[in-house]
């Protein structure tokens, strides 16, 4: 996984609507990554559901979530309208991976996306970062804001 401490690597990826999506289009907001290995799966369904439940306490401490799995744009709408999602979806899908593989989230040896958590301050820097120890074991919302916590406590 990146360390906190480095620049985060400057991405364009395509949302659920085939629009690109840059990480400079967040300039001076905080951005949290949800890398998650596939839509439709049970446990990504789980886990993106919850974070969907809590989406406005997240927004209200000014941090914009975004998530990236190797699935293709059209999927991902099917995905999000499906679970009702607010926050875009991304598609590291061609070169596959290759955004995710930069952040230290992308399982080679099974062509999937490791499901981690990446918060990146205003200033682009990655501050905090999560990497579950199995595809099965979904981090928390508390994660996120003990993450959030810990960042604003400097």
């Amino acid at each position: 996984m990146i360390e906190p401490g480095t620049k985060a690597p400057g991405f364009t990826l395509y949302n659920q609507d085939g629009e690109e999506v840059s990480l400079s289009d967040f300039a001076g907001r905080k951005v949290m990554l949800v890398f998650y290995p596939a839509d439709f799966s049970d446990v990504c369904t789980d886990q993106l559901s919850v974070y969907q439940e809590v989406l406005g306490e997240i927004e209200r401490k000014g941090v914009q979530l975004l998530g990236v799995s190797v699935d293709s744009a059209a999927t991902h709408r099917a995905f999000r309208e499906k679970l009702g999602l607010e926050f875009p979806l991304l598609a590291d899908f061609h070169p596959k991976g290759e955004m995710s593989a930069a952040y230290g989230a992308y399982l080679d040896s099974i062509g999937i996306t490791n499901r981690s958590l990446v918060l990146i301050d205003e200033q682009g820097v990655v501050q905090w970062v999560h990497e579950s120890p199995t595809l099965n074991d979904i981090p928390g919302a508390n994660l996120i804001f003990d993450a959030l916590e810990e960042v604003d406590a400097g």
